[in-house]
């Protein structure tokens, strides 16, 4: 009996770029497993979900190795936004006098800071993520798009306790709370699906060019400087205005500073074109990283 079993047991072929698994029974024949590369330009959403626990498993990882080892640990969630803040406030707020649309400035500086800050920690992580992650993308077959998209995922705990001392400031501040305030999460939507968009471009050219990981702080920075982050949209001219929809984080900070405290006047036709924006980046995105995703295993 074990020798017949040993006679039944499929054969495995594999190939250079191993990347899917099909199965092939031949008449009078033991089933044979191929592994062979993807097809080129082919999404690998449906399988992305079949691997959903895995893409729970790598964002929770990310959490847990990001304040492993650290005296103050979840702690520095409040302490950096908060730190920044006061940095803001005391030169841009109180030295370089930035209007702040009739809000207080240290909340003014806040409601900028914590989308923004969840954008540039989801993208910095999401593009640098699949070298991160050379031992898994070498070695074991899983759609490569989970580690893009667990990075982005993995913020929104930060997120989350930033958006809690962002309720507490409300209530230092006097301010009550808004029904506008249910657009946050189609606005938090956005900004997910803007460092996604930016992230799965950045990550499959990161494999190839190293010299990715070492430009995106300082497009980071110049990113951030392009956002009403700490002034106002109104500061920026009426006839720059569609430009500056190009700039999607640009109407997701003005339209959540509106959505918290009703100030400013958000542009609907704005947040349009910033949308539009970032379909195309992230339709465009997918395509290219699914297009390459056969060669990760090869080059990284």
């Amino acid at each position: 009996m074990t020798e017949q079993l040993l006679e039944r047991q499929p054969e495995v072929t594999t190939g250079q770029n191993a990347e899917h698994l099909a199965a092939r029974t031949l008449p009078g024949d033991a089933p044979t497993i191929v592994i062979s590369p993807a097809e080129s330009w082919s999404l690998n959403v449906a399988e992305l979900w079949r691997y959903r626990e895995l893409v729970y498993f790598l964002a929770a990882r990310d959490v847990k190795v990001k304040y492993k080892q650290t005296a103050l640990g979840a702690a520095w969630v409040l302490i950096q936004p908060l730190l920044a803040m006061a940095v803001f406030t005391l030169f841009l707020g109180n030295l370089a006098g930035l209007p702040s649309d009739g809000v207080p400035y240290p909340l003014f500086a806040y409601l900028g800071l914590l989308p923004w800050t969840y954008f540039s920690n989801a993208t910095t992580n999401a593009s640098t993520s699949l070298v991160t992650n050379t031992a898994l993308v070498a070695r074991v077959y899983f759609p490569r798009l989970a580690i893009p998209v667990a990075a982005v995922l993995s913020g929104l705990l930060d997120f989350a306790i930033g958006f809690v001392l962002l309720l507490v400031l409300l209530v230092v501040f006097q301010i009550g709370l808004r029904p506008s305030l249910l657009l946050v999460p189609l606005l938090t939507a956005l900004t997910m699906a803007t460092a996604l968009a930016v992230s799965l471009w950045l990550s499959a050219l990161d494999v190839r060019y190293r010299d990715v990981r070492a430009a995106i702080p300082f497009a980071i920075q110049v990113w951030m400087f392009a956002t009403p982050v700490v002034y106002p949209a109104s500061l920026v001219p009426a006839a720059y205005r569609p430009l500056y929809g190009l700039n999607p984080m640009a109407s997701v900070v003005d339209t959540f500073r509106w959505a918290v405290v009703g100030r400013g006047e958000p542009s609907t036709a704005m947040l349009a074109i910033s949308a539009a924006v970032v379909l195309i980046t992230l339709v465009t995105g997918l395509l290219y990283f699914c297009r390459v995703e056969r060669s990760f295993a090869d080059v990284i």
